[in-house]
């Protein structure tokens, strides 16, 4: 069995930029698989997004996808421990982190000029130099143009900090004095809240929503906590 989990790069305190990668890393810790990583796989991703995994020449795509073919192929359960309304909660909960807190994390890093300089320029540094403006403006157009249609990018600034610490807030609730999202030990959704909440966390990015974020100790805690857990390497850096 050979799986190959074709990701972005790490960054300080994540081990990779993208938290849908940092999701299906924790997943396939989780099932006790073991992984190697690809980083020159993007040009070839088949939905033109990472992750995806090859296993056994068997290509998915998609962290969730990912999920389901972990089950589905080891046989592994992450919410046997959960009933069937902690089921639904942990998939709602995945979907606001996916779905709308991406956008935020997505408008503060590539939007904001500092954070834009902090974190996302660091990926251009292989672009030669004479091309590298360019490029930088091409793709954050780009992005802005999704942002615009997703929803998000209608909002001013100020507006989408409010949803973004509104999310958080959501999320420290959930969690209140638990390890984890459903009590001692983690299950599926805590692959997805973890990435979330760490990418927030990440010092690549200053905004009223890490701030949020840094205030709620039990977030802190959580997030250390997986680290620990799943990714040392990580936790130490």
């Amino acid at each position: 069995m050979t799986i190959t989990l074709y990701c972005f790069r790490p960054v300080p305190g994540l081990p990779d930029a993208s938290p849908f990668v940092t999701k299906a890393m924790a997943l396939l810790k989780m099932a006790g698989l073991d992984y190697v990583e690809d980083r020159s796989g993007f040009s070839k991703a088949p939905k033109g997004k990472q992750p995806y995994i090859s296993d056994d020449g068997e290509i998915v795509a998609d962290s969730t996808f990912i999920r389901f073919h972990i089950e589905k192929k080891y046989g592994v359960d992450f919410d046997a421990q959960l009933s069937a309304e902690q089921k639904a909660i942990g998939w709602c909960v995945e979907k606001m982190c996916e779905e709308h807190l991406y956008s935020v994390i997505v408008h503060s890093r590539w939007m904001d000029d500092a954070n834009f300089n902090r974190g996302p320029a660091r990926f251009f540094e292989s672009v030669p130099a004479i091309a590298r403006p360019l490029a930088k403006w091409f793709i954050r157009r780009k992005i802005a143009k999704s942002l615009w249609a997703q929803g998000m990018g209608r909002h001013s600034p100020s507006e989408i900090d409010a949803l973004g610490v509104r999310d958080i807030e959501a999320l420290a609730t959930l969690i209140g004095d638990k390890p984890y999202l459903f009590g001692d030990a983690p299950c599926g959704a805590d692959a997805t809240v973890f990435a979330f909440v760490a990418s927030i966390l990440s010092p690549m990015s200053e905004s009223a929503v890490r701030n949020a974020a840094l205030a709620n100790a039990n977030l802190l805690a959580y997030r250390d906590r997986m680290l620990k857990r799943y990714f040392p390497e990580s936790a130490a850096a």
